[in-house]
């Protein structure tokens, strides 16, 4: 694995690449594997172009190939968070009913919570079924500042996670 690292306007973000596909994003509160490799490859740049991009808002969709490690169930659970339509939110029992186990609420949550490249795959979309902001491992300031990012409800420039 190789990982590199930028200053962003949601702060240290590190990004790793393995055999040509994004495995990780990592926030500056996430351990690092000591077997990574410190470098920048081609599609790290590329990486972190784009989300430079979205995070100015100037992009809405990610074209990078995005190879998660995780059980079926979480690929099912990833596949169907990086069908949601930039600025909508979904519930967990919404993608628990999309991936055909509607008693996997809290499944899909340690999906969530275990996905290795958020951001990129948008588990930040996912809320709880009241509406309400639950957990989100950049912290919920983090998610919320994502959200608003994607609805537009601030100004870009005056808008910062908290």
């Amino acid at each position: 694995m190789i990982i590199s690292f930028q200053q962003t306007v949601i702060g240290r973000i590190g990004i790793a690449e393995s055999n040509g596909v994004i495995t990780n994003l990592f926030f500056s509160t996430d351990k690092v594997s000591q077997q990574a490799e410190i470098g920048e490859t081609e599609l790290i740049r590329e990486a972190f172009r784009q989300l430079q991009a979205y995070l100015s808002g100037e992009l809405r969709i990610f074209s990078l190939p995005v190879v998660p490690a995780g059980t079926p169930f979480m690929q099912r659970v990833w596949q169907t968070l990086s069908a949601i339509p930039y600025g909508t939110t979904l519930t967990y029992l919404q993608i628990a009913v999309a991936v055909e186990n509607p008693l996997a609420a809290r499944a899909v949550g340690m999906a969530n919570n275990r996905n290795p490249v958020p951001i990129f795959i948008p588990c930040h979309r996912v809320i709880g079924i009241n509406g309400s902001l639950t957990g989100y491992r950049g912290g919920l300031g983090l998610k919320k500042w994502l959200l608003e990012l994607e609805r537009g409800a601030a100004g870009i420039s005056s808008c910062r996670p908290v």
